[in-house]
């Protein structure tokens, strides 16, 4: 049994050690972040939308990209109206959007549906009539210096770049508010410290701009996924993944636990199929892309993709059984069952426990970009916190296991750019 214990944390702490720069790259982001100079030109953009049942926000994210402080004709929106059912369509033509509508039940994902949409503008504009792409999703809403902010990185050279990911009701409940400090905790603890250290950053989905030499032979990431493969294949060639800490977009976090599970379970599915796939590609840009820093993007890349919970978890259960043996083996039940608890609390869940204190340092270093929480709730939403780890740990074990498939995440939030100023600007709740 002591034999058994050993190989445990003798794996534990390999893992431990291999992801251990983390540290560093958290510390360097809590200090700072990279600032990009005025741009001295302005570059043409499209920004592409792929809507599934969205006509309750669609409006408010073209409202909020017609608005921006740059210039209107330079930035042309496209919507994919994807399998909709309601006016989705309407709507979105009504705000000034070019729009197509696809309908295709056997491919659902987002993916295919960017895929279609790439192909609509290549036959309508030619996608080299615009020098950079965004994505963004329907719930979005955009600040309203965001696209001059982000043109400042494009400016500069940078050919993929990732935007600060704010949430517009994050005071619904302790979920949103969870997945709210999730990414408040990427932007602050991985993006920042990447950005100043050259380090290549990674896409999430929405808030990107990516230039047109991207698409030149159209959208090819379909999977459940397509921003982790999109990710993964462009560092491994050894193209880096810029981060604009200046540019802010607001989303709708989900309140309801059963489509909090549904999403995480896409993603975490989605995440071992772009491991498996990407696997090899950045193995080879770890060992033959130029440059260190392009090479430890690879390493961080894949160290990234891995589903490390699959290996951790599962050893942390026999060594917790192993101790459950022990204990009762040894007869000392009255003295050793506190002790004994205690420990497998902090076999199984040490880490995620350390997550409450993340939580009350990102909403005091990020209190004047977030809409207003109350001390209280900031207290409760720190408390919480371990357990979206926690749900993660379960649900990319589930994965494993799982057929997944896609579904939409249903948006209710209609909240508008302007009411997320007017909170943060007079720091006043905004509960529903």
């Amino acid at each position: 049994m002591g034999l058994l214990l050993r190989i445990c944390d003798i794996i534990l702490f390999i893992f431990s050690v291999i992801y251990s720069y983390r540290v560093i790259l958290a510390v360097v982001g809590l200090l700072s972040h990279r600032r990009y100079k005025s741009a001295e030109k302005n570059h043409r953009y499209a920004v592409v939308i792929a809507a599934r049942n969205e006509n309750r926000v669609i409006g408010n994210l073209i409202d909020s990209i017609k608005n921006q402080d740059y210039p209107g004709e330079l930035v042309t929106v496209f919507v994919v109206a994807d399998n909709c059912s309601d006016d989705t369509a309407e709507i979105a033509r009504a705000h000034g959007a070019v729009c197509y509508e696809r309908f295709d039940n056997n491919h659902c994902t987002k993916g295919y549906a960017l895929k279609f949409l790439f192909e609509c503008i290549e036959r309508d504009y030619g996608t080299k009539a615009f020098e950079g792409y965004f994505i963004f999703d329907a719930d979005n809403v955009l600040k309203r210096d965001y696209i001059t902010r982000m043109n400042e990185a494009f400016d500069a050279g940078e050919k993929t770049v990732v935007s600060y990911r704010n949430t517009k009701n994050i005071n619904d409940n302790w979920l949103a508010a969870g997945y709210a400090l999730h990414w408040i905790r990427t932007a602050k603890l991985e993006h920042c410290g990447r950005s100043l250290l050259g380090i290549s950053g990674r896409i999430q989905g929405t808030g990107v701009l990516f230039s047109n030499e991207f698409v030149k032979d159209g959208w090819n990431y379909v999977s459940l996924t397509e921003d982790r493969a999109f990710s993964s294949v462009i560092v491994s060639e050894g193209i880096s993944i810029a981060y604009q800490h200046d540019a802010q977009f607001y989303d709708e976090q989900p309140v309801s636990l059963r489509i909090a599970l549904r999403q995480r379970l896409r993603w975490a599915k989605g995440n071992l199929q772009a491991f498996t796939e990407t696997f090899f590609d950045l193995i080879k840009g770890i060992i033959c892309v130029k440059g260190a820093v392009n090479r430890f993007s690879c390493y961080d890349m894949l160290l990234y993709n891995l589903p490390v919970c699959v290996v951790t978890v599962p050893v942390k259960l026999v060594k917790s059984a192993v101790c459950v043996f022990l204990f009762i083996v040894s007869g000392n039940y009255a003295a050793g069952l506190i002790p004994l608890l205690l420990e497998i609390m902090k076999i199984l869940i040490y880490e995620h426990f350390l997550s409450i204190f993340m939580g009350l340092a990102l909403f005091f270093t990020e209190r004047k970009r977030l809409i207003h929480v109350s001390v209280p709730k900031m207290l409760f939403y720190s408390l919480m916190f371990p357990l979206f780890g926690i749900i993660g740990d379960i649900v990319t074990i589930a994965a494993v296991f799982c057929k997944v498939t896609w579904k939409p995440i249903p948006h209710k939030a209609d909240i508008g750019m302007k009411e997320i100023e007017q909170n943060i600007n007079s720091r006043e709740l905004l509960n529903k």
